[in-house]
C-alpha cells in the first residue's frame, strides 16, 4: 500500500520541501522533498547521521536561508505558507508564532549586550508591551527554567553564563513570546550528561504545560525516545522512515532505521560487539538514481538502484521509503 508521508492537517504542514545551496550549474541538493504533519501539542524527533539535512531543514522552517538558496515547496504555520511571505511579515512571525533553539547557544547570543535586554527586547517587538512588564515576563522566564538567582543573572553577559545555564537562557528566549511550534536543532549537545538530562525533562514539561508543538533534531536516539512523541529518520535529504517512537525502536522497517539502532551504546554491556553500518553518506552533490543507501544497505535488490522508493505505509502510522523493508520484529 502506498501512501503521502502527510498525515491529517496539523499546527504546522511540509510539503515537498527541497533546499539547494549555489549555483544552477554545480548546485547541492541538501534536502530533496520532505513532507510531514505537525499536530498540535506534538513531539516530533528527527534523526541522522550528519549531513542527512536534518539542521537545514529545521532552519528552513524559519525561513533563514543563506545567500544563493534555491528553496521550493510549502511550509505552512497554522495555513499560512511561511516560505511565500515577504520578509517583514516573516519577521513578525519568527520568536512569536514559530521560535528556535539553536545547536550552541554562545553563539546565537550577541556578546555586547546582557541576556535579560536581549530577551526583554525580543518581549517588546513581538507583544509590545512597556519594558517594566518585558523585564518583568524576563524574570517569569529565568525562573521558569530553574535559572538560580535569576534576577541577578538578567544583568549577565552571555561569556560570564556556562553552557547549562547559556541554554537555559536560550530557552526561556525561544519561549519568550509563546510560540505555536518551538524548533529545537539538538539542543544539548554540547552538554555534560548530567545537565543534559535536567534539559530535556525541562524542555517536556515545558512543552506539555505550554501546549506547544515540536520538531526536535538530534543525534541520539535515548534521547528521542525520551522526548519525541513520533520519530522521523532523515537520509541524503528526505524521510527514510517516520513512525510512533515505539514502533519505531522497536519495530524498524527501514534498514538504515535498524542500522541506526544497532550502532547505539544504549543498552549494551561492557565487550559487546557493536555493530557499524558501512560505507559513508552519499555525496549530496552527485545522488545516486534510486535510494541513496542502496550501496551501504544489507537488504538491496535490484529496483533499490533504479528508482527512488515512495512511503509505504505498516499499519495506519509507520511508514517507510524502502523496496525490501526489514521484517516487522527485530
Amino acid at each position: 500500500m502506498k501512501h503521502d508521508i502527510i498525515a491529517e492537517p496539523g499546527i504546522l504542514e511540509v510539503s515537498n520541501l527541497h533546499v539547494a545551496f549555489g549555483r544552477p550549474k554545480d548546485r547541492v541538493s541538501v534536502v530533496n522533498g520532505v513532507d510531514f504533519s505537525l499536530a498540535k501539542g506534538e513531539v516530533l524527533g528527527i534523526l541522522g547521521e550528519s549531513g542527512s539535512g536534518k539542521s537545514v531543514m529545521l532552519r528552513s522552517l524559519m525561513g533563514l536561508f543563506p545567500r544563493r538558496t534555491h528553496v521550493t515547496g510549502h511550509v505552512r504555520l497554522a495555513g499560512q505558507d511561511l516560505l511565500a511571505m515577504d520578509k517583514k511579515t516573516l519577521r513578525n512571525i519568527r520568536g512569536r508564532d514559530v521560535s528556535m533553539i539553536f545547536q550552541e547557544p554562545m553563539t546565537s547570543f550577541d556578546p555586547v549586550f546582557t541576556v535579560g535586554r536581549q530577551i526583554t527586547e525580543t518581549i517588546r517587538r513581538h507583544d509590545g508591551v512597556s519594558e517594566q512588564d518585558a523585564q518583568a515576563r524576563a524574570l517569569e522566564l529565568f525562573e521558569l527554567v530553574a535559572i538560580p538567582s535569576a534576577k541577578s543573572r538578567l544583568t549577565n553577559y552571555p561569556h560570564e553564563m556556562s553552557g547549562g545555564m547559556r541554554q537555559r537562557v536560550m530557552i526561556a528566549l525561544a519561549l519568550a513570546c509563546r510560540p505555536k511550534v518551538l524548533l529545537a536543532d539538538e539542543p544539548t549537545t554540547a552538554l555534560d550528561v548530567t545537565v543534559q538530562i535536567q534539559i530535556l525533562l525541562l524542555l517536556r514539561e515545558l512543552q506539555r504545560e505550554m501546549g506547544m508543538s515540536v520538531v526536535f533534531v538530534t543525534h541520539d536516539i535515548g534521547v528521542a525516545a525520551e522526548v519525541a512523541d513520533r520519530i522521523g529518520v532523515m537520509y541524503a535529504g528526505r524521510f527514510a522512515e517516520l513512525a510512533p517512537t515505539r514502533a519505531a525502536i522497536l519495530t524498524p522497517r527501514h534498514p538504515y532505521t535498524r542500522g541506526l539502532l544497532a550502532a547505539t551504546i544504549h543498552g549494551q554491556q561492557r565487550g559487546d560487539h557493536i555493530e557499524t553500518i558501512p560505507g559513508a553518506p552519499p555525496n549530496l552533490a552527485h545522488l545516486p538514481t534510486g535510494c541513496a543507501f542502496a550501496p551501504r544497505c544489507g537488504r538491496s535488490v535490484a529496483a533499490c538502484t533504479e528508482k527512488m522508493p515512495e512511503m509505504t505505509v505498516f499499519g495506519k502510522t509507520h511508514m517507510a521509503r524502502c523496496y525490501n523493508p526489514e521484517p516487522s520484529q527485530i
